[in-house]
Parts: C-alpha cells; sequence; structure tokens
C-alpha cells in the first residue's frame, strides 16, 4: 500500500467513526473483499455503536468461517445481512465469539427467505426440544448429556443473535425484545427438563412438575443475561406414591439447574435461581401445591406476596403451574390488607438502596435510587393496594400494569408516560450493556470508550458520552421524585387498611360503612357518592379511588354529612380541571386535610366554595402559613389597580382576602397556627384590605383631580387594633383628616367624609366573600357625633368631654391606612389620655369597673 494511499484510507475511516483508524486499516488488508474495502461495508461498520468493535469481530468470523467468499460477497450483495451482522458485531463481542464458533450462523441473518421475524413462544420450545433430541412430534430420543447441553446453548445463542439483530436494526420495542427473551428462558427450561428426565432411571416415579416463572421471566420481561427466577411445584400421578414422586421432582429440578448453569464448551445459560420459594435456601426445593398453599396462608411475609405478583408457569406441566397461579393469586390480592403491608414494602425498597455499595450508587441502573427497582416498587405497591377492587391493574407486566394505573386513574397519565419513558430508556440500556460481553450486569460503565459505544447504541451520536450522561442523570431524576411521589402517597395506606367491602363501594357496603361511622343522612350521602363515582370516565374513576378513604376522614370531624356535600360541591366546581383530583390523589396529606377542613368547618367550605382553586393551598404546609402585611398590602394594591371601576377594583381586592381567610381558617382547623397567630394574621389581612380600599375611594371620590384637599387617616380600634380579631369580626375604626395649607376648611371635610362613606360603602358591597363591616362607634359621641374629624377636633373632644372608657378604648388605637404623619400626629395626640402620667382616680377605676360589669350583664 502507498502510503498517499494509505492517509487517504486513514482518513476514510476517521470520517466513518473509527477510533483506532491504523489498526483498522491493517485488518482491512487482510480481510478477503476487494481492496480497498468496498465502501458500503465500510460504511455499515461505520454505522454501528462501535465500528472497530465490528471490524474486528467481522476479521474473526470471516477467519473461522469455510465459506468466507460466500459470506464476503453477501456483505456486498445483500444490504439487511449487511445492516445486521454489522449492528450485532459493532454492540456483542459475545455473539461475535458464537459467530467466530458457528460461523454459518450468520445465514439466519440474511434477506433470502430467511430474514429475522419475532418467532412464537410455541416455536421456540419447540427448537429446542428438537436441539437436544427430544422432539415431541418425532418421538426423538434425547441426546447424551454433554451433547444435548451443548446443542441447548447454542441454539439458544441462535435465537439469541436472532434477537439482537432485530432489537438493533428495527428499532423493537424493548418490552417486546424483554418478552421475547422471557419466552426463550422458558423455552430453555422445557428443554433442561427434557434433558433432566432422560437422566432419571426407568425405576424413577412417575411425577407432575410444573416450574412457575417468578420476576422478571415471570412478568416477560427479561433481560439478555439475567438469573432466571423459578419455584417447583409436584404432584404425584393419581394413585402414586407422593413422597417418592416429590423425591423424583427434586432430581427433574435440580436436573433443569444443571441444564442451564453447567459449564460447557459452549459456555453455559445463566443461572436458574429457586431462592424465591417457600423458606429460600432453607425450604424443599419442590413441593406439592397443597404444601405451598398451606405455606403462604400460615407463614408467608409480605414481600413473598410482592414476589407472587409476577408469578406464571413457563415450562413443565402447564396445568399444574395454572392451578399454582389460580390458588395463590388471591391471596396476593388480599396481602395488602395485611398489617403493616404498605410501611413493609416500603421498608424492603430502603433496605435494597442500603445495601448498594457506596462506589456504586450512582451507576447502578436497576438498584439504585432513581434506578428500575424505582419504577417496579411503585407500581408493584400502587397494584396490590388497588388491585384489590380492580382486577385490571393484575398483570405481573411491569409497562402494561404502568398503563393500567394510568388508565384507572390510579397515576397520572404525564407521570405515567415519564415513568413509562424512563423505563424503557434504562431497560435498553441495560440490554447494550449485558449484550457487550453476554454477561449479567447492571452498571453504568465509567470508561469513555464503553460509553462512547453505549450511547452510540441508543442513537446518540454528536457527543454520546455527554448526551448519554445527561440524559442518564436527567431520567434518573425524574424517577426519583416519581418514585417517591408515589411510593410514600399518604393515600396508599389509609387504602390498604380498608376492608374488601369498603374499597369496593357497592350500595349496601357503602350505606352499612355511613350509619356505623356516624352519618346522619346514609341516603343523601349515598346520593352524593353516586354523583361524584358514576360513568367510566378518569374523573370518576379517581373519585371511587378517594372515596372509600375520605368517608373515613370525614367521619373522624365534627361534620361527615357536611363533609361529603362540601367534597361534591368542590368536586363538581373543578372536577374539570386537571389538576384538582390529581392533588388529592398524590400531593401529600392534601385529601385528608380537605376531609378534615369540609367537615369542621363551615365558614372555611363557604370560602372554599366561593374560591375553590384555593384547595391548592392544602398541599403544602408553607402555604398554610400567614403572610406579611407587607406582602398582603402589596397583592392588593396592585389588584385593585388593575381595575378602574370602582367597584370592580373592590370585588378584586376581596377575591384576595377571600383567599387569605380560607388560608387562615384552613390553617386554623388543621393546627397549622397559634390562636394569637391567628388575630395577628387576621388583622394584617384587614389593614391590607383597608389600605387598598382606600386608595379605590381615594380614587372614585377625588377622580377629577389628583391634589386632594385634605390629609386623611383611617385608624384601627378595639380587636382590629390590638391585632386581636376573629374570623367574624367587624373592623373598629375612627377617621382623622387634616386641611392641607391652603385649602377651604369645608371643602376638605367633605372631601374626608366623602372618603370615608365611600370606603365603608367600598367595603360592604354584597358579594361572594364575607363583607367587611367598618364600625365607627367608638369615635367621640359614638353615632351621635361627626363621622370624620380633625385633628383639633379630637383634641378638643379628648380635653373637654372624654369618659375614661374612651382613654381605654385608646389604648388599641393604631394607625392601619392613609396619611403616616398624620396617623403619627394623632397617636401623639392621645397618648397622654390612654396613658395618663396622673395614673387612674379612684372614680376612674369605679367607672371602669361599672362599665365591664353591664358589659357582662347585657
Amino acid at each position: 500500500m502507498t502510503a498517499q494511499r494509505g492517509q487517504s484510507i486513514l482518513a476514510q475511516l476517521s470520517r466513518r467513526g473509527f477510533v483506532d483508524a491504523a489498526r483498522a486499516g491493517a485488518l482491512l488488508e487482510w480481510v478477503p473483499l476487494s481492496k480497498p474495502l468496498d465502501d458500503v461495508v465500510l460504511d455499515a461498520l461505520g454505522a454501528t455503536a462501535d465500528p472497530d468493535l465490528a471490524l474486528q469481530g467481522l476479521v474473526r468470523v470471516l477467519e473461522a468461517c469455510d465459506e468466507r467468499e460466500q459470506l464476503a460477497a453477501h456483505l456486498i450483495s445483500d444490504a439487511e445481512l449487511r445492516l445486521r451482522l454489522t449492528a450485532v458485531l459493532g454492540v456483542s463481542s459475545g455473539l461475535g465469539d458464537h459467530l467466530v464458533r458457528h460461523p454459518t450462523d450468520y445465514r439466519i441473518l440474511a434477506s433470502d427467505g430467511s430474514a429475522p421475524t419475532r418467532p412464537t413462544a410455541a416455536a421456540l420450545r419447540a427448537s429446542m426440544l428438537v436441539a437436544v433430541g427430544a422432539d415431541p412430534a418425532a418421538d426423538m430420543p434425547v441426546a447424551a448429556s454433554q451433547d444435548a447441553l451443548v446443542a441447548l446453548r447454542v441454539d439458544y445463542r441462535r435465537h439469541l443473535l436472532h434477537l439482537a439483530a432485530r432489537d438493533l436494526t428495527e428499532g423493537a420495542a424493548v418490552d417486546d425484545v424483554a418478552a421475547e427473551l422471557a419466552d426463550l428462558a422458558a423455552a430453555a427450561l422445557d428443554a433442561g427438563l427434557a434433558i433432566a428426565r432422560a437422566e432419571l432411571s426407568h425405576e424413577a416415579e412417575p411425577v407432575r412438575l410444573a416450574i412457575v416463572g417468578l420476576g422478571k421471566c415471570g412478568g416477560r420481561e427479561l433481560n439478555y443475561v439475567s438469573d432466571v427466577d423459578v419455584v417447583y411445584v409436584a404432584e404425584p400421578l393419581e394413585g402414586g406414591d407422593e413422597e417418592a414422586a416429590i423425591n423424583t421432582a427434586n432430581r427433574l429440578a435440580a436436573g433443569v439447574a444443571r441444564a442451564c448453569t453447567a459449564m460447557t464448551p459452549e459456555g453455559y445459560l445463566w443461572e436458574v435461581d429457586a431462592g424465591l420459594r417457600p423458606e429460600g435456601a432453607a425450604g424443599p426445593l419442590v413441593r406439592t401445591l397443597g404444601s405451598h398453599v398451606a405455606y403462604y396462608k400460615r407463614w408467608a411475609k409480605s414481600w413473598e406476596f410482592q414476589a407472587l405478583l409476577k408469578a406464571r408457569p413457563v415450562a413443565g406441566d402447564v396445568h399444574l403451574g395454572e392451578a399454582y397461579v389460580d390458588a395463590l393469586g388471591p391471596m396476593v390480592w388480599e396481602a395488602a390488607a395485611r398489617e403493616g403491608f404498605v410501611q413493609e414494602v416500603q421498608a424492603m425498597r430502603r433496605r435494597v438502596e442500603q445495601q448498594i455499595p457506596a462506589a456504586d450508587a450512582g451507576r447502578q441502573l436497576k438498584l439504585g435510587p432513581g434506578g428500575l427497582r424505582d419504577v417496579e416498587f411503585a407500581v408493584q405497591l400502587l397494584q396490590l393496594v388497588h388491585g384489590r377492587s380492580d382486577p385490571t391493574l393484575r398483570s405481573g407486566n411491569t409497562l402494561r400494569a404502568l398503563d393500567a394505573l394510568a388508565v384507572g386513574g390510579y397515576v397520572g397519565r404525564d407521570d405515567a408516560a415519564q415513568l413509562d419513558d424512563a423505563y424503557r430508556f434504562m431497560r435498553t440500556l441495560e440490554h447494550r450493556i449485558q449484550l457487550f460481553r453476554l454477561r449479567r450486569t447492571h452498571l453504568l460503565p465509567e470508561e469513555p470508550e464503553v460509553l462512547r459505544r453505549l450511547g452510540r447504541s441508543v442513537g446518540f451520536r454528536k457527543d454520546p458520552v455527554a448526551e448519554l450522561e445527561e440524559e442518564w442523570r436527567r431520567q434518573v431524576r425524574e424517577v426519583r421524585r416519581l418514585h417517591e411521589k408515589l411510593f410514600y402517597r399518604p393515600l396508599l395506606n389509609a387504602v390498604a387498611r380498608l376492608e374488601p367491602g369498603e374499597v369496593r363501594l357497592t350500595p349496601d357496603a357503602a350505606r352499612a360503612r355511613m350509619e356505623a361511622l356516624g352519618y346522619r343522612d346514609p341516603a343523601g350521602a349515598l346520593r352524593h357518592i353516586e354523583a361524584l363515582t358514576s360513568g367510566v370516565s378518569r374523573r370518576a374513576a379517581i373519585q371511587r379511588t378517594l372515596l372509600p378513604v375520605m368517608l373515613g376522614w370525614f367521619a373522624d370531624a365534627a361534620d361527615p354529612d357536611a363533609g361529603l356535600f362540601g367534597f361534591r360541591r368542590v368536586s363538581e366546581a373543578l372536577g374539570g380541571t386537571h389538576w384538582y383530583l390529581a392533588l388529592l390523589r398524590d400531593a401529600g396529606a392534601t385529601a385528608e386535610r380537605l376531609a378534615r377542613v369540609l367537615a369542621s368547618s363551615r365558614y372555611a367550605t363557604d370560602l372554599l366554595l366561593r374560591a375553590p382553586e384555593a384547595v391548592a393551598m392544602l398541599s403544602d404546609d408553607a402555604e398554610l402559613q400567614p403572610r406579611s402585611r407587607a406582602e398582603l398590602t402589596a397583592e392588593m394594591l396592585s389588584t385593585g389597580k388593575r381595575s378602574v371601576a370602582p367597584d370592580a377594583a373592590i370585588a378584586a381586592i376581596r377575591g384576595v382576602r377571600r383567599r387569605e381567610l380560607f388560608r387562615l381558617s384552613a390553617a386554623m382547623t388543621l393546627d397549622q397556627i397559634r390562636t394569637e397567630e391567628l388575630g395577628a394574621a387576621l388583622s394584617d389581612v384587614a389593614a391590607s384590605v383597608v389600605v387598598a380600599a382606600l386608595e379605590v375611594a381615594n380614587r372614585s371620590v377625588n377622580a377629577s383631580t389628583d391634589v386632594l384637599p385634605t390629609r386623611f387617616a383611617v385608624i384601627a380600634m378595639g380587636r382590629f387594633g390590638g391585632r386581636e380579631l376573629g374570623l367574624g369580626s367587624d373592623l373598629d375604626v375612627m377617621f382623622v383628616h387634616q386641611p392641607v395649607d391652603g385649602a377651604d376648611e369645608q371643602a376638605a371635610t367633605t372631601s374626608a367624609l366623602a372618603i370615608a362613606n365611600e370606603l365603608t360603602r367600598l367595603l360592604a358591597i354584597p358579594a361572594p366573600d364575607p363583607a367587611v363591616m367598618l364600625d365607627s362607634d367608638l369615635r367621640p359621641e359614638g353615632r351621635s357625633g361627626p363621622l370624620v374629624r380633625t385633628l383639633a377636633s379630637y383634641a378638643a373632644y379628648y380635653e373637654r368631654w372624654s369618659l375614661v372608657w374612651e382613654s381605654q378604648a385608646l389604648i388599641r388605637a393604631e394607625l392601619v391606612a392613609g396619611d403616616a404623619t398624620l396617623g403619627a400626629e394623632f397617636l401623639s395626640l392621645v397618648d397622654q389620655y390612654r396613658w395618663p402620667e396622673a395614673g387612674l382616680s379612684e372614680d376612674d377605676i369605679r367607672e371602669i369597673r361599672r362599665v365591664k360589669a353591664r358589659v357582662e350583664s347585657e
């Protein structure tokens, strides 16, 4: 090769994605194709996940193949073979090793009529049985043990090659790949059972043996390389000896495990793991159906029922396997009612995380936080809790169960879609990692060259390593967020504690339960339930999940009937929104809090019905804390300025007040605020309303001028001034004004009186919230006196006419709105009357006592 030509080839290889172009160029010198290698083959190699690995594998296969010239010609002429073969070799050195040992297996990837199509489970089983010489159709004898084991492995990997080619080139869905892998494992188990039977002596007692798949095999979601979890169940033939039959079954089960795990020149398949059987490794390998049932009825722990969720007959006596599933299935869907079931499942997930080596935690696809187990545990817990009353959830397959949970309204559509996407992404990564050397691993690699191959294999081509790492981190964060949202959902504990009849909410069961819970009008309550849950809508489905639990929460509060009726009204107002029912289902203790508020406080319920969107506050403790006066005032002033018309502006301001009153009344009902804090917070809300309303009143009265003839201030009195308001309190106030320099005093008084009247009118306008009633009866001379006075008028009155109770009332005087300087001058003026230097006289003390006694008698 000339230097110039060599440089040209190296440049071509680099452009096509080869990392070690020099080594690739050297390999190409050997390849028995046209020289330089035909562009179409180079293009195919360059399109693979790892062009260097693909070329190395291709050279090895060509070197091992006796018909290498024919294979070389096929690579040029057969585009489908070229695509499939190079794709496999660019991902899997393990399948490359298989092709080196059996190079003619490349033919199954060709397009000459044997192009890859998905085989059925029955076809896989038949192929495996034929491979080991146990073709039931031909009554073939099983081959000698070692030959049969080798044949089993060769046929298994031939099918694996067939599947991997379709997976890598045709965009096969990861759940379809996993299902075919489970079918392939089931076929291998049946072939292994045939080998084990052939090894038995003729004197062995006949026995029926079923192999039931658990875990990913049972759920038809197996990995390329995975332990296969199984449990064995056996029965003697009619009239047979049970002890002898079980002995035979034990030998068969051990033979199946050897058939799959024994090392041969073709390696082994995978471990057959029977560790999930009753009593684990300490228990019998094989039990009768009756023994299994007895164990699960008496001794099984919660996690064992969770494991049974995926139980499926996969090999051996299928009818016996189905009998096993039928007998134990009902127990699975009753397990959630066990004491502490939800907490046990949650604790088990935490234990799994704690056992992960610290060095691996951030790279664990399967067990780590945000990994596959987070999805699986969340889905399984939701299935086990809600599947008691909803048979549509009873699937052993994670993605199918997730879809059913979304359809049934138990998981939000967006949440389900995000989990589905993340699960498919992580399972695809897991498959690609395992395909490389056909080894069982769940760790995301750290080596850049391996990450590059992995990233390219899942479609990242611009910067495969960075893109893969970024997407992995994003998916992990999203899965962890959703796992914690779903897996620790408070509603799960409450639903799990219900009896089956209570979960289903049949009319008779619902009536009996409501009578027992103390509902005064069970018939009326049933009508509310029917209105909320009837139909096939998603909204009705979610209500059917919520209501059985909420009925109990309503009953824990003062008025269950009012609570249920209020819930119906709030649901009718908000049921069409996308967030309301999802919030109750997903967000912490929101549903329980809503039930408590609705059944405890008519005041809060009325406020909520006028602004039902405020229910969102119940999802967060922070949302139930009082807001500062400065925040409230700023919001109300801004809200009022958006409307020109005074009545519209005040309606908007009072709408903010209505929301804040619900916040505070709910906080009080839920014990999120102390009594003294409530009084202060209500006073801040009232003060902010008065400030914003005064701005509107000023605009309304003085619309034609920007210059007012007087300064105006509102002084809070009584419980308002003392920051001790209750939810139903009027606002005691006094109005003070002071004409500006040069202004006509009569005009100033007229303007101040108009402002005071307009302020009072605006706040008292009938509206869908409690009116704000300003009470100015504590002013000098009470209702007989002027509504508004100047500073001088107040000074003259207090100096000459005021009574001791009026001085007492001034103790709580506080500026709340208007001119700050004028307010300070007023408070300075009254200080001498509310804090007299000489103290109280005996007459003053007697008068205070007399007034108190009169108030008490009235």
